[in-house]
Formats: structure tokens, sequence, C-alpha cells
């Protein structure tokens, strides 16, 4: 028995727009700018502001208890234990000491805990942005970095010995942590937290594998145990896989088999024993900290550094860094990288953020976020921190194991108050070749990233190749190159979609009022004297001469040519057109897509009416919304040219309204009838 179909019936009178206004009331909604500032100030509420500023306020008095405080245990005695390896070791490829990483930790996190509005995302050191600070160290810096000295105590007291216009590596880092925080507060008070949707998920893809093989290259000479200068510039890469070519004979045997011992370790753990124990256990082993515990017990026993010239971590001071304003001298020179920085730091995060929201059903505030991190950042600038950021895998482990609110980041910075208070300097013996399998091995998940690029080759090869561009650009010559580059093609394609947007000649459908695009839809049938255009997208300054051209090709005539043409018979318009129906007599817009337009537009429109009108072609403009209707009527308004425009409220209006007035036959696969011609009615079953 076959299901029957719903029928629609409808019978009105055809209207054009400013009827179909009138007869409902239309008013525009826009208030004066006086007045919407007063009522916004009216409607102010202290105690709803102040919730909204700090947002620990309003669920902290409402945390449940029995429901959420075991899970926010475990989760932050977990990331805790990540914090220890992870920090360091990013610190390390900040080119700063270790112990920076641990303060990443915990004061900027604290900060966060207070005015975040992400549940889950665990703030602290992420590769991709201490690998970016490190760049900026390497370049700014006098005293000798993490990397090329042995021991990082030079750098923790550098800060007293450096000469007025030579900066530490502290000093340096510490500076962009305040610019980074600079730029996300002015950015919150402007209310631009909408800003990190301009890194599209193909730039930021591409951008952060091609990161990831600047992490892995700098490792390799810690995994080998190979002394090597710092390359800066273009080729980075290249001339560093050189170098350690070069000085290949110098090789470490010991610390090499540290490393390879280390990285299978953590990988049986991740890839084997982690999957099946979940299924068990939602606590992870906490390999990271058993390695780094192991590496420093057996390099204290087997005094791997005077032995076998291992190179270890250093000196790790006990306690709290005193606080110490950056120099302000520097940030006219780094605000630039600055500025990298932040971008790829909050847009990191916040897509973070969005993803956990969105999977647990919570909201969550870009310009709050901004605010969060940007105060994070300029207490940590105080206290010897690079910019902070989410970190992946952390967030992701304090989601799975339970964590439920960020009373975890606290939890975990209370863990690690005693490290740095007492326990931090039992790692000063770990050989730093533990830390750099740890990085290593970290990185499986942004240097998988490269199988984006297939998916995004078989969803757009326009996204591929800006994938692929940004890829190579970061590899081959830099990190600030290759995101300039990614930034410039992603407008560059934005420019040409608003430039070239989408058209179509539409057609009606037979037995129904629908018109729609002739060239998908072959059953559809084009009325004799009318053409139908269909234009998406926005008619603007820069769209314009392209919307000229579109509309010219649907129609089929060039209104200048075809005058040029009837001058040049030296003939009337009657006798040239003659009777023949299939000649233009209307052109309909169909404006329902169109989304903006702008006094260049209506200029545009304008003359492409008054082109038409010429060659005795009526245009008419359909199913105009609310906010390009009045751009219209308030340029017609302000040229005294109020009726310009004819206009209605869809196409199918315009096209019976065009058949009434021109007296063009029905044709006879057309439901519609016009059973009282007198009353321009629209008739359909």
């Amino acid at each position: 028995m076959s299901a029957i179909m719903p029928e629609l019936v409808v019978r009105r009178p055809v209207y054009q727009q400013d009827d179909l206004h009138r007869l409902s009331q239309y008013t525009n909604p826009q208030k004066p700018l006086g007045r919407t500032i007063k009522n916004s100030i009216k409607n102010i509420e202290p105690k709803s502001c102040i919730r909204r500023l700090i947002p620990v306020i309003g669920w902290l008095p409402r945390y449940h208890f029995k429901r959420d405080l075991f899970g926010d245990l475990i989760a932050g005695i977990t990331v805790a234990v990540m914090h220890i390896p992870q920090g360091m070791a990013y610190a390390i490829l900040g080119n700063v000491p270790p112990i920076t990483g641990i303060y990443m930790a915990f004061f900027p996190v604290l900060v966060y805990f207070i005015f975040g509005t992400s549940r889950h995302n665990s703030m602290g050191t992420f590769a991709v942005i201490c690998m970016m600070t490190g760049k900026i160290v390497l370049t700014h810096s006098s005293s000798p970095v993490a990397g090329v000295d042995n021991s990082t105590d030079s750098q923790i007291h550098a800060n007293l010995d450096a000469p007025p216009g030579h900066y530490s590596p502290v000093e340096v880092a510490s500076a962009v942590c305040f610019m980074v925080a600079l730029i996300q507060l002015a950015m919150y008070f402007l209310r631009l937290g909408v800003i990190s949707s301009l890194l599209s998920e193909t730039l930021v893809s591409g951008f952060t594998t091609a990161a990831a093989v600047h992490v892995l290259t700098s490792q390799i000479k810690d995994l080998f145990g190979l002394k090597l200068d710092k390359r800066k510039g273009i080729f980075k890469v290249l001339l560093t896989y050189y170098d350690i070519i070069k000085n290949i004979d110098n090789v470490n045997i010991v610390a090499m088999v540290i490393s390879a011992v280390t990285i299978i370790v953590i990988v049986f753990n991740n890839e084997i024993l982690k999957p099946r124990l979940a299924k068990r256990c939602s606590f992870p082993i906490p390999i990271e900290m058993i390695v780094v515990v192991l590496g420093t017990v057996i390099s204290i026993y087997a005094n791997l550094e005077d032995v076998y010239g291992i190179i270890t971590v250093g000196h790790i001071p006990v306690g709290f860094p005193q606080p110490k304003l950056p120099p302000m001298d520097l940030l006219s020179d780094i605000i630039l990288d600055s500025f990298v920085i932040t971008m790829v730091s909050y847009t990191i995060s916040m897509s973070m953020a969005l993803i956990f929201a969105q999977k647990l059903n919570y909201d969550v505030d870009s310009n709050q976020e901004l605010m969060a991190q940007g105060l994070g950042n300029l207490v940590g600038s105080f206290f010897s921190c690079m910019p902070f950021c989410a970190s992946l895998s952390r967030s992701l482990i304090q989601q799975s194991v339970g964590g439920r609110t960020q009373l975890a980041s606290l939890v975990s910075c209370g863990i690690l108050l005693f490290v740095l208070l007492w326990i931090g300097p039992f790692f000063e013996p770990l050989p730093r070749c533990v830390l750099a399998s740890i990085i290593v091995v970290a990185l499986k998940g942004m240097l998988m990233q490269v199988k984006d690029f297939f998916r995004f080759l078989r969803l757009s090869h326009v996204d591929a190749t800006i994938w692929l561009m940004t890829f190579f650009t970061v590899t081959i010559f830099d990190i600030e190159y290759g995101l300039l580059i990614g930034a410039l093609l992603c407008l560059a394609n934005l420019l040409t979609l608003s430039m070239r947007p989408y058209t179509s000649r539409l057609a009606l459908v037979p037995g129904t009022e629908l018109y729609l695009d002739t060239k998908r839809f072959k059953g559809t049938v084009e009325i004799p004297g009318i053409k139908i255009f269909h234009y998406c997208g926005g008619l603007n300054f820069a769209s314009r001469q392209s919307f000229r051209k579109d509309v010219y090709r649907i129609a089929g005539i060039v209104p200048q040519k075809e005058l040029l043409l009837r001058e040049k018979a030296e003939i009337d318009t009657k006798q040239y057109l003659g009777d023949n129906t299939k000649k233009l007599k209307v052109l309909v817009l169909d404006f329902s897509s169109v989304v903006h337009i702008d006094p260049a537009g209506v200029a545009t429109l304008r003359g492409i009416v008054d082109d038409f009108a010429k060659i005795d072609v009526y245009v008419y403009i359909t199913a105009c919304s609310g906010r390009v209707y009045e751009t219209m009527r308030k340029c017609n308004a302000a040229e005294s040219k109020q009726d310009h425009f004819t206009m209605f409220p869809t196409v199918n209006d315009a096209v019976n309204f065009a058949r009434h007035k021109n007296h063009i036959p029905p044709m006879p696969i057309w439901t519609a009838t016009q059973t009282h011609p007198e009353e321009n009615c629209i008739s359909r079953l």
C-alpha cells in the first residue's frame, strides 16, 4: 500500500514587496545607537557581570562534591604526574631551564582556574608553543641556552649577571609571555574572541604537523647525545640534519641506547598495555613519570654523567622564583613573533575547549578565554614563565580519567607545589635523552595529522593545497613564513569565493511553483520571455564586476552591445524584437541567498536595471532579506530614487506578475491558473 503524499494548496494575490510589507506591518528593528547603549546599561546586573568575569564564583558554590570530587582528584593527580616530565622536557624545547616547565604548570594554571570557562582544558606547556618561544629566545638571548651549556644553572642566575642590553633566556621568555598577555587582553577588551576562526582547520593541521617535524628534529641531538649549535633562520631543519650527519661519529652510544629503550618502553605501554588495562582500570599507568624516576635513579647509581658523558638536566632550584618585571625595552622587538604565538596558542586552546564543550554539552566563552589566558600569561611573566597553552594529550587524559571541572587543575597545582618546594633537586641527574624520548613519543598524534592531508584531498583540492603549502613552507623555511603563507592562502581563498560566488539560471519544475538550477535539474522548463538569475553571496564593491558579468551571461544579452546593434541596423525596438515571445522580456534576480549588499552593490544593481530598461527588458528583484531590502531603500532614498527597484517577496510572485503584465500565455505543464486575471492571483494545487 503506497503512502499518500500530502498536498500543498495556496491561493493568494501576487504581492510586490512594499505591498506585503504594508500588509504585514513591517518595521525596521534597528534602534538608535544611543537608545541601544542606554538599554544595555540599564539591563546590567552587577552579580551576573561578576560571575561572567570570574566564572569560579558561579560554579564553585554549586560544586557537586559527591558526584565530581573523586573524578577531579584522580584527574588532578594524573595530570600532575604528566606535568613533571612534560614540563621539564618542553622547557628545554623552549631553550629555558627545565624548572620553567613546572612554573608554567603552576602559576598561570592557578589564574586559569579562576577565570577560565573550559572545564577540561589542561593548561601549561605545549610542544609547538614552547618551540616557537624557543626560537625567539635563541634569537634575542645573549647567554648560553639549554642544549648548548650542559648545566642549566648558568641560566637561572643569568638574570643577575646579564649586562644592560643583553638578556638571559629566561628574561626573553618572560618578555614573550608578557607581550602575549598584553595582546590577549587587548583582544579581550576589543571582543575579538571570534578571531580564532581566522585560522582554519586546514591551516592549523598543516602548521602543527610541520611544527612537530621541527620539534622532532630539535630532539635528535639529545637522543644521540650530540652537542650541536642550534641553527637559526630558513632551512633550519635541513641544516640541522646536515650537522647530525656530519657529527655522526660523535654519537654517544650509551645515550642512544637509553633513548631507544625509553622510546620502546613508552610505545609498548601506549600501544599495547594501555588499551588492555583501560578496560579494567580508568587510571592510566604514568609511564612518563616512571621512566623519569628510573632514569634519574640509574643516572645516580651508574654515574652516567661522569663515566659516560651523558648530558643531564643540571641544577634545579628549590622554591618559587623571585617575581621580576620582564625587560620592557625588549617588547618592541618581539611584538610580531608574540602575535603569532598568541594566535596559535589561543586557536589551539579554544579548539580543545570547544571540542569538550560540544561533547559534554556545556558552553565556553571565547572572549572570557582570552581574558583567562591573558591574565594567566600576565602573572606567569613575572615568574619566569613562557606563554602557556592547552595540551592535547593532557586534556584528553584529564577528561578520560573522570575529570569534571577545573578543580582537577587546582589538585594538580597542589601536587606540583611539593615538587617546587622539595622534590625538584631529585631530578637534577636525569639524562636529557630521557626527556627527548618523552617528547618524541608525544609527537605521534601531531605527526599522524599527515592523514588530514588525504582527507582534505578527498573533500577539497583547495584545502589540500593549503595544507600542503603550509606544511612544506614551515618545514623547509621556518615557522613564521609557513604561517604567513598559509594565512595568505586562506585569505586568498576567501576573497576568491566572495568575489566569484555561486550563480545559476533557474527554471520551473513542472507541476510546482519551485524554481531550480537548470544545470543540476534537467527536468526543469524555462518560461518563454523570462530569465531567472540566482545569486548566492554578497554584492559589494569587490564582487560587483563579476555580478554584472554573470547577469549578462544568464540573460544572454549585453544591453550596451544590443543598443549598438540596433543603432547600427537603424531599426526601432518594435521592429527589432517583433512578436517573438522567446525574446527576453523580464529578468528576475533571485536574491534569497544574498547575505549583504553595500552602496557600491546598490549602484551596480541600479545601473543594470537602467541598462536593461533601455532595451525594454524589465528587471525584478525577489526574496530580499530585511537587511538587504533596507540597504537598497536607504541608498535609493539618499539619491531621490525611491521607486527605482521593482521588488517581490518570492520568485513565483515575480513570474506571475511578469506573465500578467507581458501577456505571456500559460504553459500546458503549469498547474498555476489565473481564474481571476483581474485579481492577479496565484493558485497552486
